[in-house]
């Protein structure tokens, strides 16, 4: 098998067989080089350049790293073999199948990535705006579902789009006990995240979200449930501390970065100017993924640019955002919040144009089906929550802060209004 070498900045020479390299070339996977990673996060760190492109093929690096390191060490093996009925060619088949799922995982991504998410329309299904999972889940089903089910290495493993697919969702249904693979692409210590805190952190050219990654990638053991048996992806106990790392490398990444006053007024302007030019301001569903993938920042830039008297996209194209006139502290208590409402309504009763914003997240999820605790497991095979062994992290709680924005032509008459308060 023909193996080619990628050049990351992060990695030294990353890998590809002839199958992911045929499903990198694909269009749709191209267009990730045409969807920054950050938006208009460029704006404030003018290096913030790197496209969705490059992060999928690192996070396929890290997710083999993790992968390689699990199953290296003889007593996951046997835990593989002894609950699972893993076998030789089993090991070899899942690990291709998670390095297919690690690159794809981000396909469905919308023009200038997180921003615009509020431009899905709704589920029927649901009743809540699809989420770009649901668009990922769709081009691997549709574009690109020959490119992997009918290529000549896929007759060694036989794995099909739904599988692919599966791994990203979560899907216990399809997957069956080998669900558990899905922590490397989406959990509390997955790929995904571990390579974007250190490939944002590059680019920017800021230290916090820097953590040992390859100290993580060495950690990783596996156990099993005492109640129910299940296998449990965790970190051995003598490593607890880099686990605590990287949930504090991404509380430092959104605090200082993610959530910058200035990023957060772009983001503002740029959904309102992608909703000003858009047909019906909103983006195709997933059941016209071809028309959604047609979409790129260079496409909508140019249909802002097109659309530049009005409003938000003359925001975005003249560097011309909204300015913060107060925000509370992270998690406000109840007097913050009364003067924050206090204030609103006083601009409000000045007819002040305002706009709230409220940048929420949870770096930890204590207590949570879907994301469940990292799990710390001792030489003996006893499993505990990273939690019971961390106070910082047992102790994070949700930010939500509260940020009001005004027009640059009312900020000074707005401050006045702050200053009497």
């Amino acid at each position: 098998m023909d193996l080619f070498e990628i050049r990351d900045p992060l990695y030294g020479f990353v890998e590809v067989n002839e199958w992911e390299r045929t499903i990198i070339d694909h269009p749709a996977f191209q267009r990730l080089r045409h969807i920054k990673q950050l938006g208009l996060t460029e704006y404030i760190y003018p290096s913030a350049t790197h496209s969705r492109f490059e992060h999928s093929i690192g996070t396929m690096s890290l997710a083999s790293q993790m992968y390689d390191c699990i199953v290296g060490k003889e007593k996951n093996i046997q835990i593989l073999k002894d609950n699972l009925s893993f076998n030789e060619s089993g090991i070899e088949r899942d690990r291709q199948l998670i390095r297919l799922a690690a690159l794809v995982h981000d396909i469905g991504h919308s023009p200038f990535s997180h921003a615009p998410e509020d431009l899905m329309p709704i589920n029927p299904q649901t009743g809540k705006p699809y989420r770009h999972e649901d668009y990922t889940v769709a081009v691997i089903k549709g574009p690109l579902k020959a490119v992997i089910e009918e290529h000549p290495i896929n007759g060694n493993y036989h794995i099909q789009a739904d599988e692919v697919a599966a791994v990203i969702e979560g899907n216990a249904a399809v997957l069956k006990d080998r669900v558990f693979w899905k922590v490397l692409i989406s959990g509390q210590l997955d790929a995904d995240r571990g390579d974007y805190l250190l490939r944002d952190s590059h680019h920017i050219g800021v230290k916090y979200g820097v953590y040992d990654y390859s100290r993580m990638v060495k950690s990783l053991v596996l156990g099993t449930d005492p109640e129910s048996g299940e296998v449990i992806l965790g970190i051995s106990h003598g490593s607890r501390q880099v686990a605590e790392a990287v949930i504090l490398a991404r509380y430092q990444m959104f605090t200082q970065v993610y959530f910058h006053k200035t990023r957060r007024a772009y983001d503002f302007h740029l959904n309102g100017a992608m909703r000003e030019v858009l047909p019906n301001g909103l983006l195709p569903p997933p059941d016209k993924i071809e028309e959604y993938i047609s979409y790129d920042d260079s496409k909508i830039w140019t249909m802002i640019k097109q659309a530049s008297e009005k409003p938000d996209c003359k925001a975005v194209v003249n560097w011309s955002h909204i300015r913060l006139l107060h925000n509370t502290s992270e998690t406000p208590d109840e007097k913050e919040m009364d003067y924050f409402e206090g204030l609103v309504k006083a601009l409000d009763k000045k007819e002040i144009w305002n706009h709230v914003d409220l940048a929420e997240t949870t770096w930890y999820r204590l207590n949570d089906q879907e994301s469940k605790e990292i799990s710390i497991i001792d030489k003996w095979g006893k499993v505990d929550p990273l939690s019971s062994f961390s106070k910082i992290v047992k102790n994070m709680g949700a930010v939500k802060r509260s940020s009001v924005y005004v027009k640059m032509a009312d900020r000074e008459m707005a401050e006045q209004i702050k200053k009497g308060m």
